[in-house]
């Protein structure tokens, strides 16, 4: 299938999503927001792959939201029409539910950046499991330079990252954020001095990924995005349910009898989700 904003490549279990509007610095248009969680969506519930990549063509990972699509978040343009708010906050609800997308799927999502990550570049990348960078890469939380309140995810995913003194300094000014600080500040996984290096690098890490168990990396998934938003205890119980429902322990000897043995282990892949 093709797309506007994206090509998307499917080998051995990794699904490689590309950003590929380069000449636009992958700006995100309001096809942006409908094809990027059909494609997660479709290789999630249709377990198409084990791991996800996410990168982008071009010297910028993503100037962030298209100029063109404000209109559009902020539906009647006249704020005192009585449906303003309403037609607002249900555009950006929407925009929010593309990157939940990637926070939803059971599969893991790794993020590949280079050059510069404005805006809504940076909500994208908060939503992945891992980050890595290009050592000339940045992130700018952009929208105070143009007078807005980031809105798309960027705030209650970055401070799971970031100290938070760090992170209002980051929202009040709009400055650069070069990879290496990135990495200093828990953001970034791993800094790489280019696009080849990093490239090779986040394959492997997806390769790796893909051929442990895909239930039990799942389970990994869940349990830690549960934990960061619940309690200890509540967290706790959550994942003596969750292995107490899941655990297959055919899959733990294979694990086991795979490593013993020195080879790839074969492991189940996750069933689909059928609609409704």
């Amino acid at each position: 299938m093709s797309y506007q904003c994206f090509t998307v490549d499917i080998k051995d279990n990794i699904a490689h999503i590309v950003m590929s509007r380069p000449e636009k610095r992958n700006a995100m248009i309001t096809a942006f927001w409908e094809e990027l969680p059909a494609i997660i969506r479709d290789i999630d519930e249709n377990a198409k792959a084990r791991v996800i990549v996410l990168s982008a063509d071009g010297p910028v990972f993503s100037a962030g939201i298209d100029i063109g699509m404000f209109t559009d978040i902020a539906g009647p343009t006249d704020k005192n029409h009585p449906q303003y708010g309403a037609g607002f906050y249900s555009n950006v609800k929407r925009l929010q539910d593309s990157f939940t997308a990637i926070e939803q799927c059971r599969v893991p999502v790794l993020a590949a950046i280079q050059g510069g990550c404005y805006g809504g570049g940076v909500d994208l990348i908060t939503a992945c499991d891992m980050r890595y960078g290009t050592k000339d890469s940045f992130i700018t939380i952009y929208e105070i330079i143009v007078g807005m309140t980031a809105d798309v995810g960027t705030f209650p995913r970055i401070l799971n990252h970031m100290p938070e003194g760090i992170v209002r300094e980051l929202a009040y000014t709009g400055r650069k954020m070069m990879a290496n600080e990135c990495k200093d500040r828990g953001l970034f996984n791993a800094v790489y001095k280019d696009k080849e290096a990093m490239m090779t690098a986040v394959m492997d890490m997806a390769r790796d990924i893909a051929a442990k168990p895909p239930l039990a990396v799942y389970g990994c998934k869940r349990a830690i995005t549960y934990s960061r938003d619940h309690d200890t205890s509540d967290a706790l119980d959550n994942i003596a349910v969750w292995n107490m429902s899941m655990l297959i322990p055919s899959e733990m000897m294979e694990a086991m009898q795979a490593k013993a043995q020195k080879r790839d282990g074969k492991f189940e892949d996750l069933p689909p989700i059928k609609s409704a």
